[in-house]
């Protein structure tokens, strides 16, 4: 028997404000009602009044969106502002915003129909005004933004006020739950989307099994990152959920038209998906209700292939792709102006501008009687039995804590060993204790090279097509590509899960972006009294700048732990180990904490054992703390930070002492814990006076040695740096080349030798007094320098 569609609503069909919906959108929601007929009589009625609901929030959304850019204040009568209801200084990101409102609307309307909340990401963060004009429509604002923002003419006139104030409080921090992209104040933001094309490298790797994601990008970020159209290479079934991406185009950049669109636009970009292994599903980008169709149809998708027992992988991955016009349905749509402003000037001051807006504006204006009515068809929540969009569960991970293994501590008397052996070991024990927590570890290349083969061999590189003994499975949990950023993005992707990202020191630098968008957004959750709850996810950078001196100075670059110092210290860690144990010892401190980014520089050569276990455990809880020598009789301390320079130093001491002057060492683990603190959160964690004191007693000369460049470990050590009298800093001050790590020394001026002439300048003593005559013609460029980096080498001064 053939059931037949209710005739009782036909508005649906025509949209609403410039909304005209498409024949071939009617046809597929005409499917879509027929479907939900089958399953019960009055499902259809329901859609198409969700539908209409959608088209007057959708149009509402966009009408507060225009008011967000240019007006003080909103009118929810609907007559036209006059010249003092604007801003003397309009801002905004107005036409991606309006393409952002039939993208968020359409999501809240697969919600809704389907009785499933999924998560949400948007990669276009500056496009947060479409997210907080709906979400103050609906109701749904984070805890900072209740009572603040809200439905009516005077919690609407407050959001569009508040937007682009710039109000700052006494404290300097913002003074309005507002900002120019999505934030922790955006309710259910996961992701800042300042740094535009890493939620397309992170996306996949989001939803674990039973979740379910629809992720908003752009197609000016698709020409951002490679490695967004990868995805089929990463997403399994098996321990994935469902993640559609939803790609707006709009087929504009800021200042001119994307690459998309020069090529061909929607048919050359659905041409190119499917050459990458996606099925593209063109919607109509202006019209909720095409997008919401569109994630049905994309998870309809995956539900199919996920119950085929015969299914094979690459799995064609739905891609919805949002056709529209940057800026569609207001003033200026289609242009470069489109972007931003697109009046040609500012109706405050601008007669004509002013009537161009409440004129455009007009035209979206839903009364608000009807503004309720569609929230309210909206709101199936309770009905549903789900949980608001701001409560989606990407938003809230908080994983079990994960059981952390003792350490096999190695013996300080043992031989030398390699940290990054010791660390292999260790996280494969980690991995096993704790087989409820899906691990992806970010790998550009070479991850048995920096001694992490038991790792491989446990997680295997994941691929789709495995090569028969090469360490590699479909189900592996290495994502591995040389590109740091689409590698990165994996781990910091897996937020309700085992993190770890291993790379070459040099190379980090170019996933600094994604770390710090990480970095900034979970800080910004602490300020606000809402520290995450994921796992802390740990960067391991090896084949460091000192142990790459065979491989040209490309390789030779400290700067990833000297960019991430300067975040902000409780929330991005920057860690020296320099030994076996010290290196176990941080990277379990980093899985036991909460909701940061913690990067371990680590060599990976046989070193010597320094200290034991448990002296290691403490040194890392308190930054750093004494190696060798009496700190009271000693007459210079010697700063060791990283592996090679406590080599050094040791050296250096050794040679004092020799000639009877008291020396110490003390190694850092992590510099930041002695920075002047920058705010009370940051206070909380750095070293009290009374615990600096301990370490670093006032007036006694210093020379530091630190694996990165000396200036900014000295800035950042300001507390213990009395002057350049009594203070010297000696690191890699970027000279290198083909060299061997004594070379390299040598080359930075970071030997023995260097620090023991630094020790006599501040301790008022002449360097004949420590050094021969070879080793202070070496030390002056005129001498041998082998006499410096090879001691026991027997050679000629003249040679």
């Amino acid at each position: 028997m053939q059931t037949s569609i209710p005739n009782t609503r036909e508005a649906w069909r025509e949209g609403r404000g410039p909304l005209r919906r498409k024949p071939e959108t009617v046809a597929r929601i005409e499917q879509l009602a027929e479907g939900a007929l089958l399953v019960k009589p009055d499902r259809a009625t329901d859609l198409f009044r969700m539908i209409e609901a959608a088209d007057a929030l959708c149009s509402a959304a966009m009408w507060t969106v225009v008011h967000m850019t240019y007006a003080n204040r909103v009118d929810l009568s609907g007559a036209p502002l006059p010249a003092d209801a604007f801003k003397d200084t309009p801002e905004g990101h107005t036409g991606g915003s309006l393409n952002m409102v039939p993208a968020y609307v359409g999501y809240l309307l697969a919600n809704a129909l389907s009785g499933v909340t999924r998560s949400w990401l948007m990669g276009q963060g500056h496009c947060v005004a479409a997210i907080e004009a709906v979400n103050s429509l609906t109701g749904d604002v984070s805890p900072a933004q209740k009572g603040h923002y809200g439905g009516s003419e005077a919690g609407l006139s407050r959001l569009v006020k508040d937007f682009y104030s710039h109000a700052i409080t006494a404290q300097g921090t913002p003074a309005v739950p507002l900002g120019s992209h999505a934030g922790p104040n955006t309710a259910g933001a996961i992701l800042e989307g300042g740094y535009l094309g890493f939620a397309g490298l992170q996306y996949i790797h989001m939803p674990l099994p039973g979740e379910r994601l629809v992720a908003f990008l752009s197609d000016g970020a698709f020409e951002e990152q490679r490695g967004s159209d990868w995805s089929p290479r990463w997403w399994r079934a098996e321990d994935s959920g469902f993640a559609v991406p939803v790609m707006i185009l709009n087929g504009r950049r800021i200042e001119e038209r994307t690459e998309i669109a020069r090529s061909g636009g929607a048919s050359w970009f659905a041409k190119d998906l499917r050459h990458n292994g996606f099925e593209p599903i063109r919607v109509d980008g202006g019209d909720p209700a095409s997008i919401a169709w569109g994630i049905l149809k994309a998870e309809g998708m995956l539900t199919r292939f996920s119950a085929d027992p015969d299914h094979r992988y690459p799995a064609r991955l739905p891609y919805v792709i949002a056709e529209t016009v940057k800026g569609y349905g207001f003033y200026g749509a289609g242009t470069n102006a489109a972007h931003n402003l697109p009046l040609q000037s500012n109706p405050r001051f601008d007669s004509a501008a002013r009537a161009a807006f409440n004129r455009s504006a007009g035209k979206l204006f839903i009364p608000a009687p009807e503004i309720k009515n569609a929230v309210a068809t909206l709101a199936t929540h309770e009905e549903q039995n789900r949980v608001l969009e701001s409560q989606h569960a990407l938003a809230h991970r908080n994983p079990d804590a994960p059981v952390l293994p003792d350490p096999e501590w190695a013996r300080p008397e043992a031989k030398p060993a390699c940290a990054m052996h010791a660390l292999d070991r260790w996280f494969v024990a980690l991995i096993e204790a704790n087989p409820e927590l899906r691990v992806r570890l970010g790998n550009p290349d070479e991850l048995r090279s920096n001694h992490m083969g038991a790792t491989l061999g446990k997680l295997q590189h994941r691929v789709n097509s495995p090569e028969l003994g090469n360490s590699e499975a479909v189900d592996g949990k290495v994502i591995t590509a040389l590109n740091e950023e689409a590698i990165a993005a994996a781990a910091l992707g897996n937020k309700g899960g085992l993190n770890l990202i291993v790379s070459y020191e040099a190379f980090a630098m170019k996933m600094l972006g994604g770390l710090r968008q990480d970095i900034i957004f979970a800080r910004r959750q602490r300020e606000l009294g809402h520290a995450p709850r994921w796992i802390s996810v740990p960067l391991i950078v090896t084949s460091h700048t000192w142990e790459n001196a065979k491989n040209e100075q490309s390789h030779q670059d400290p700067t990833i732990g000297e960019a991430l110092l300067g975040e902000m210290s409780d929330t991005a860690r920057v860690l020296f180990p320099f030994d076996a144990n010290s290196a176990l010892a941080g990277l379990k401190s980093v899985y036991s904490q909460r909701g940061g980014i913690a990067c371990l520089i680590v060599s990976k050569r046989d070193l010597p054992h320094r200290v034991s276990g448990a002296h290691a455990e403490q040194m890392i809880a308190d930054g750093g703390g004494h190696i060798t020598g009496d700190l009271a009789s000693a007459k210079v301390q010697f700063v060791a930070i990283g592996a090679y320079q406590l080599s050094e130093a040791l050296k250096a001491c050794r040679r004092l002492e020799d000639h009877g002057v008291a020396a110490c060492v003390t190694a850092i683990t992590e510099p930041a814990r002695f920075r002047t603190p920058r705010d009370p959160l940051e206070a909380s964690y750095t070293a009290s006076d009374a615990a600096l004191e301990s370490l670093f007693p006032k007036g006694l000369a210093r020379v530091i040695l630190t694996h990165t460049r000396p200036e900014p470990m000295l800035g950042l050590l300001r507390r213990i740096d009395a002057g350049p009298h009594s203070t010297i800093a000696l690191g890699y001050i970027s000279r290198g080349g083909t060299l061997d790590v004594p070379g390299m020394l040598f080359a930075n001026r970071c030997t023995w030798a260097h620090a023991t002439d630094a020790a006599a300048r501040v301790c008022g003593l002449s360097r004949e007094e420590f050094l021969s005559p070879d080793e202070v013609a070496a030390l002056d460029g005129q001498g041998v320098p082998e006499v410096l980096t090879h001691p026991d080498t027997k050679m000629e001064a003249s040679r």
